[in-house]
């Protein structure tokens, strides 16, 4: 048998199951968390780094400081990857790149017109 379905668990559900007040918006109470909006290239202020931290040793390369939505910071990842030819992940507005791929990272941010510069 195909394990397709998702199970849902009360985390999905915000918390909420059910609720007898008749003028209870199920939407307002889940929704609550609005969406950062994206802000321009010139505005954003990135820091390019290296770290190793929790990777078994293995380098791997850090943007921090996007202010934006999180389909903004994936389609800016899914670039950065595809540019760079490397696997990596972006959540919680920080992306990490594998490798250490710091100066080609920096170049094409400044490319894209990112305000970039290197960290540690």
């Amino acid at each position: 048998m195909a394990k397709d379905k998702k199970k849902l668990n009360l985390s999905d559900l915000g918390g909420m199951l059910y609720s007898t007040n008749p003028d209870f918006d199920f939407d307002a109470f889940n929704g609550g968390e609005e969406e950062n909006e994206t802000l321009p290239p010139d505005k954003q202020k990135l820091l390019v780094s290296k770290s190793t931290k929790q990777r078994g040793g293995k380098i791997a390369t850090l943007i921090t400081g996007f202010e934006g939505s999180d389909e903004d910071l994936q389609e800016l990842s899914k670039k950065l990857k595809t540019r760079c030819g490397v696997g990596g992940s972006a959540k919680e507005n920080e992306i990490i790149i594998q490798g250490d791929v710091k100066q080609k990272v920096l170049e094409y941010l400044l490319s894209l017109g990112y305000k970039a510069k290197l960290g540690n």
